[in-house]
C-alpha cells in the first residue's frame, strides 16, 4: 500500500507541476503577444502621428488661387524655385537634374534666365502640393509654359501622374522633338572639354568613331564609340577580381564604367584601380547596358588611354 500511495504522491505532484509551467507559459506568451502587438500599435501610432504632423505643417502654408501671380525669388534648381513669401513651388510636367547631375547646371541656370526676380502665372493641376509642402504648378510667364520651354530646349524631361493629363501631350511632344533632334544636355552630343590634353591612339581620326563625354555614354547603347572622361572612383571586386573604373561621379552614381574581368587582367598595368584613378582618359568599345548604367568591356590595353 505504501508504494501505491507513494506513487499517487509523486503523479499528484507531477500534475501540480506541469500545471503551475503552463500558467507561467500562458502568462509568458501573452506578455509576448501583448509586446508584439502593443510595440506594433505604437509604431503605427507614431506613423500616423508623422503623417498628421506633415499634413498639419502643410496646412500652415497659405492657399494660393489658381491663376495667381508670384515673384520668384530664387531658383534651387531646374523644376524648382522659390517665390515672395519664402514658399517653394515645384513646376509640373517636367523633371530636371538634381545637383550632382550632369544636366543640373544647365538647366538652373536656363530657369534662372526665364524667370528669376519676375512675376510669373502659377496655373494648379490635379494636386495642390507634394510632400514636401511645396506647391504644385504649372507655371507661366508671358504666356509661355515654363515646364515646356526647358523640355524643349533639351534640359529636362516629361514627367506626369498618371491622373494628371494637363499640357502633357505638348510637353511629351516637346520631349520626342528634342531627343529626336538631339537638342539640349538631355540629348545634344556634350562637348569634350579642351583640357591641353593630347592622344596618340583613340581619336575620331585614327578609328573613324565619335568621342562622347561619359555622361553622355548612355545615348549610345550598342554602338562603338570613344567615350572620354574622368575615373572618380575605383573598385576591384575581392570575389570576382573584376575591377571597374567610375567616370565622372561616384559608384553608383557613376556617368559611364569600364571593366576588366580578372581573365583579361594581365594584360594591363599592374593595379589599374589605382593606376588610372582621378586621371581624364579615354576607352574604345562598344557601350553595353547594366543595371541601367553604360559600360565598356575592355579586353585589352590598347582600348585605354590616359590623356596627355
Amino acid at each position: 500500500m505504501k508504494k501505491v500511495f507513494a506513487k499517487i504522491g509523486v503523479v499528484i505532484i507531477a500534475i501540480f507541476i506541469f500545471a503551475l509551467a503552463s500558467v507561467y507559459f500562458v502568462k509568458d506568451k501573452k506578455e509576448a503577444y501583448n509586446k508584439f502587438y502593443f510595440s506594433a500599435d505604437l509604431n503605427n501610432t507614431n506613423n500616423l502621428n508623422n503623417a498628421n504632423d506633415l499634413k498639419s505643417e502643410c496646412k500652415n502654408i497659405p492657399e494660393i488661387p489658381d491663376g495667381n501671380k508670384k515673384l520668384v525669388t530664387k531658383v534651387i534648381d531646374g523644376d524648382t524655385f522659390l517665390i515672395e513669401g519664402g514658399y517653394s513651388v515645384r513646376i509640373l510636367g517636367i523633371d530636371a537634374d538634381e545637383r550632382g547631375y550632369s544636366c543640373y547646371d544647365s538647366a538652373k541656370n536656363k530657369l534662372e534666365e526665364l524667370i528669376l526676380n519676375k512675376e510669373i502665372k502659377l496655373e494648379k493641376g490635379v494636386e495642390d502640393k507634394d510632400q514636401y509642402c511645396r506647391y504644385l504648378r504649372y507655371v507661366f510667364l508671358d504666356g509661355k509654359n515654363i515646364g515646356l520651354e526647358l523640355v524643349k530646349e533639351g534640359l529636362a524631361v516629361a514627367r506626369f501622374s498618371s491622373n494628371d493629363i494637363k499640357y502633357r501631350e505638348g510637353i511629351i511632344s516637346a520631349e520626342k522633338y528634342a531627343r529626336e533632334n538631339k537638342i539640349g544636355c538631355k540629348w545634344g552630343e556634350a562637348k569634350i572639354e579642351d583640357k591641353n590634353l593630347t592622344w596618340e591612339k583613340l581619336t575620331s581620326e585614327k578609328l573613324n568613331v565619335k568621342v562622347v563625354n561619359a555622361c553622355f555614354a548612355s545615348n549610345y547603347i550598342g554602338k562603338e564609340i570613344i567615350v572620354e572622361g574622368k575615373v572618380i572612383s575605383t573598385y576591384r571586386s575581392p570575389k570576382s577580381n573584376t575591377v571597374f573604373l567610375n567616370f565622372e561621379r561616384p559608384y553608383p552614381n557613376q556617368c559611364f564604367s569600364a571593366v576588366i574581368f580578372n581573365s583579361d587582367l594581365y594584360k594591363f598595368v599592374k593595379n589599374p584601380e589605382n593606376y588610372y584613378f582621378n586621371k581624364t582618359v579615354r576607352v574604345f568599345g562598344k557601350i553595353q547596358e547594366y543595371r541601367g548604367k553604360p559600360e565598356i568591356i575592355l579586353k585589352n590595353s590598347s582600348q585605354i588611354e590616359i590623356g596627355k
